[in-house]
């Protein structure tokens, strides 16, 4: 069984608390034409890198009915930064288009098999699954971007068209697991493409 959600598959549900102190799940999205999960965290120097191509990806397509959330799984136990306070402080500092989610039991982390940080997950009206992966291909690097899978399936999805490249390596650092090595990754997971 694969450890990434499918194409095809179904948003699995979560209860979450948000940096404002609300819980969210996904029967909150439900005006919501298109949905964009992505799984982030405050460290990472490839969400660093790359935050604000993201921030320009959610302003442009929310006019399209795209609704972009953030979830963040690490392990504070790993770094401290990944806690919840610090989200609290990086929205307010950053005031990004999104809801800010913590996972803190590494649940929904699990339920979406999500790989690194950031990894994306796009959903249609129907909540089914048409794209994962990676939003640019440097998300290091801004200046350094080529490539933007993730504005090219939200042009293609809000025009109705097929997505021409559903599945993309997500690049970044991995998910910080609880009680485990800051590398380790679950021995089912691996990159989605070869």
């Amino acid at each position: 069984m694969a450890f990434t959600l499918q194409i095809g598959e179904t948003a699995p549900d979560f209860r979450l608390r948000s940096t404002s102190g609300e819980y969210y799940g996904l029967s909150d999205f439900k005006n919501s034409e298109y949905l964009v999960i992505f799984f982030t965290c405050n460290h990472c120097p490839y969400v660093l890198g790359s935050d604000e191509v993201t921030r320009e990806s959610a302003e442009r397509f929310k006019e399209n009915g795209v609704t972009f959330v953030a979830i963040n799984s690490n392990s504070p136990n790993t770094y401290v930064e990944d806690d919840f306070d610090h989200m609290v402080t990086r929205m307010e500092e950053k005031e990004f288009p999104w809801l800010y989610l913590y996972d803190e039991t590494q649940q929904t982390a699990l339920d979406y098999g999500a790989l690194r940080t950031p990894h994306f997950y796009v959903f249609d009206r129907n909540r089914k699954l048409v794209y994962t992966g990676r939003a640019v291909d440097n998300p290091k690097d801004s200046s350094a971007i080529r490539v933007n899978d993730l504005n090219r399936t939200l042009e293609e999805l809000t025009d109705g068209k097929e997505i021409s490249i559903k599945i993309t390596n997500p690049i970044g650092c991995n998910i910080k697991w609880e009680g485990k090595d800051k590398h380790w990754m679950p021995a089912e997971a691996c990159d989605l493409v070869i």
